[in-house]
């Protein structure tokens, strides 16, 4: 469940990171991706109870956020329909892994750091495992970044895979999924 930056925005159909999730799990699991380019945490919420009970997953990785801080909305709303996210994932069932993201520096260090610590907040709260930077090594590479400065490239994909793998692989092991003989890309 996520934004652009999952729905492979501005990128060959089939080269995004989930799509590249899927390919290495190469059947092992089943990949839903229910990503909408300009998603926020409040859309995503009204759409999740839907897919939850649609797909009934073992695991729901929420990746959002990014909408809600380019319109700086207030970090408590974005707290409050995460949660909401989590507490549905856990009550059908499912574990929670948080992807965070982190907004430009024009919106200044009180709202940025108000808004990262959200994920880390919830992180605690539920007791879930969170990669604290979705674009870690990809942001502030410009040959990896589409021209809008906010999207990554076909190129940077394979990295925001390499950033979820780590926390992801402990949670298909827990859920049957044979990962230990999943190669790398």
């Amino acid at each position: 469940m996520g934004d652009s930056l999952s729905a492979a925005y501005g990128i060959e159909q089939g080269t995004g990171w989930v799509s590249l999730l899927q390919a290495r799990l190469d059947g092992k699991a089943r990949v839903i991706n229910a990503s909408i380019s300009g998603e926020t945490s409040r859309g995503a919420a009204a759409r999740l109870p839907d897919l939850l009970g649609q797909h009934e997953p073992d695991i729901v990785l929420l990746e959002l956020g990014g909408n809600d801080g380019l319109r700086g909305l207030p970090p408590g709303q974005f707290e409050a329909n995460m949660a909401d996210m989590i507490e549905a994932s856990q009550a059908a069932g499912a574990e929670v892994l948080l992807l965070g993201i982190d907004i430009p520096p024009n919106y200044g260090r009180a709202y940025r750091d108000a808004f990262t610590s959200v994920y880390t907040r919830l992180a605690n709260d539920y007791d879930l495992l969170l990669v604290p930077f979705l674009l870690e090594g990809v942001a502030l590479e410009n040959e990896l970044m589409q021209s809008d400065g906010i999207h990554p490239t076909a190129e940077a994909q394979p990295r925001i895979l390499e950033n979820v793998w780590p926390k992801l692989a402990p949670l298909l092991e827990a859920n049957g999924a044979v990962v230990a003989e999943i190669g790398q890309d």
